[in-house]
């Protein structure tokens, strides 16, 4: 009994001593996903910093576009067109076909 006692004890000994080296590499594998992870998200957030600053730099050409000034001016010197009088314009009311 104590012999098989004292195997035991020897085999777990073991067991546990292959775990430990076993451990160590699961834990450098974690160590270079976890790495690898944290370049692609520097990378990602390089990239949303990149897009954010051509979204705020499209904002502001569409501002630069749709402003009444540039639109007039090419309303006029471009397409030849002109302020419409008072007695030219024409109010048109519908009916609402829903009610």
């Amino acid at each position: 009994m104590k012999k098989v006692s004292y195997i035991l004890r020897i085999v777990f000994l073991c067991l546990v001593a292959l775990c430990i080296p076993g451990l160590l590499v699961l834990n450098g594998i974690q160590a270079k996903r976890y790495t690898a992870l944290e370049k692609d998200v520097e990378e990602l957030e390089k990239k949303q910093q990149e897009l954010i600053e051509q979204n705020k730099k499209m904002i502001t050409d569409i501002s630069l576009l749709s402003s009444s000034e540039r639109i007039e001016n090419i309303a006029q010197n471009e397409l030849g067109m002109r302020m419409a009088e008072s007695d030219e314009i024409v109010r048109v009311e519908m009916k609402d076909s829903k009610k």
